[in-house]
């Protein structure tokens, strides 16, 4: 970690490993959005770069994996960093790079969200990059966000395996060293999130999902508990506020062009009413106890 001291009037500063998606609605873009509402620095390392609108995408183009690597080195020399955040990476090579990287910092935080799907045509989910986020990321990762299939494929990164459940899924991810698993479902009226540790299911919350199709929520989600995790929040309780967070910019979502909504990430800005701010965890249903935002141990 780099000797610079942080002033008392420098914000926490997370660093963001992902694409660059031009409409702002998920990869670097996105994080940076979230990043500043929730009162962080964001700097970013750029894995590669889609050429996208709202409604699809056209082509991916990633990064040299020394490219990638050399950016993160000259911010990590430079500037301390409280938190990072890795999303979605193009080549098995580039996530080793990344791995390389961030396995001199293993006092720093880690959030790992991978995106292995842009669209139905451009699928980031090779083998060889399955595996090189099982085996270089997974074990060096505070949380891993994800949805199941993705931790299934995480599990059993061989597609000509068979599938593990999920629950052995998790346990598997867990079991590589991996502190804590936050898994994604999503039904057609809820999406129920639940917090896994090697103990067990810490929590679970659910939340009602709209009816418009939104870019960028596991982004947002991630780069949220990034946030809070940089600003000294536990695991559990991040989880948690980050949740509220993503509800409420998912609820206050745009749609700027033809094609998918946007989460709105600086909502409480254009927000008039104040008591529906605070009101807004009373709208999750909280199952670990009556009080939101306390885990259930």
């Amino acid at each position: 970690m780099s000797a610079f001291a942080m002033t008392g009037d420098s914000p926490p500063i997370v660093l963001t490993f992902g694409l660059s998606d031009p409409t702002g609605g998920s990869g670097l873009q996105a994080d940076l959005l979230t990043l500043a509402s929730m009162g962080c620095h964001g700097a970013t390392v750029l894995t590669g770069y889609a050429v996208r609108d709202s409604a699809t995408c056209d082509e991916v183009t990633g990064l040299d994996p020394d490219t990638v690597a050399t950016q993160a080195r000259m911010l990590l020399e430079d500037m301390p960093i409280s938190a990072f955040k890795i999303g979605a990476a193009t080549r098995a090579e580039v996530v080793s790079a990344i791995a390389e990287v961030v396995s001199d910092y293993d006092d720093v935080p880690l959030i790992l969200a991978p995106d292995f799907t842009l669209d139905d045509e451009h699928v980031l989910s090779a083998d060889e990059l399955r595996e090189s986020l099982a085996d270089l990321l997974v074990p060096q990762t505070t949380m891993l966000i994800a949805d199941h299939a993705t931790l299934l494929q995480l599990a059993q990164p061989d597609s000509d395996a068979e599938s593990p459940t999920l629950d052995s899924a998790i346990s598997h991810i867990l079991s590589q060293g991996c502190e804590y698993v936050l898994a994604m479902e999503s039904g057609t009226h809820r999406h129920v999130i639940t917090l896994f540790s090697e103990e067990g299911q810490v929590r679970q919350d659910t939340w009602d999902r709209g009816v418009h199709r939104i870019m960028g929520l596991t982004d947002t989600l991630g780069a949220a508990v990034a946030a809070l995790l940089s600003n000294g929040q536990e695991p559990a309780e991040a989880a948690r506020e980050a949740q509220e967070y993503l509800f409420q910019a998912a609820r206050a979502a745009f749609r700027p062009g033809m094609g998918a909504y946007l989460p709105d990430r600086f909502f409480w800005a254009r927000s008039n009413d104040a008591d529906e701010d605070n009101d807004a965890s009373s709208l999750f249903d909280d199952d670990s106890t009556g009080r939101p935002g306390e885990a259930r141990h």
